[in-house]
């Protein structure tokens, strides 16, 4: 008798559980139903221009120390699609936006041609890239390692050789890499 009562207790006991069980599910999918899933819209959408542009380095001296410092840019993929180390060079011959450096390639100097041979690229300058300070070694190396560095950025890029008005000259008669 006494094994019939705990079997009863025992069998109440579970079906309250079960009982219980269930309608707790029940009430959490409930819950779950009434949380809105809502649609997420970011800040601000993507515009076609956004998609375009791409980051580039530029490197110049530092005003004060005169160690060459990396420049980021965004500029649009359109810019330098064409040839694109002819457009790099030809910002850095307008000069940085940063005020801490300093532009390095002398004022009116032009690009007459810009190709490459394999992994060097062949920049054709004005003359008026001679006119550096060249009592000054340091002006000279980091106009070199500035245009260097720069288009070595390119994976394509591991040397650079200069010309001046479509000729070899014996300022800057080597090939170029990055050190």
């Amino acid at each position: 008798m006494k094994s019939k009562k705990i079997g009863l207790i025992f069998f109440v006991i579970l079906v309250i559980i079960l009982i219980g069980g269930y309608f707790g599910i029940q009430y959490v999918k409930n819950k779950e139903e009434e949380i809105p899933m809502e649609e997420y819209v970011p800040q601000e959408e993507i515009g076609e221009e956004q998609v375009r542009q791409t980051i580039v380095s530029l490197y110049f001296p530092n005003q004060e120390n005169e160690e060459l410092n990396p420049e980021a840019r965004l500029i649009d993929i359109k810019e330098i699609i064409n040839n694109t180390a002819e457009r790099l060079v030809e910002l850095l011959i307008e000069g940085p936006k940063n005020d801490k450096n300093k532009k390095i390639i002398p004022d009116g100097t032009k690009i007459n041609k810009c190709y490459s041979e394999g992994d060097c690229v062949v920049l054709d300058f004005s003359s008026e890239f001679l006119n550096y300070r060249k009592e000054n070694e340091q002006e000279k190396t980091n106009l070199i390692h500035s245009i260097v560095n720069t288009l070595t950025e390119l994976t394509e890029v591991n040397r650079v050789k200069i010309l001046i008005d479509g000729n070899e000259n014996l300022e800057f008669n080597e090939i170029y890499t990055r050190k």
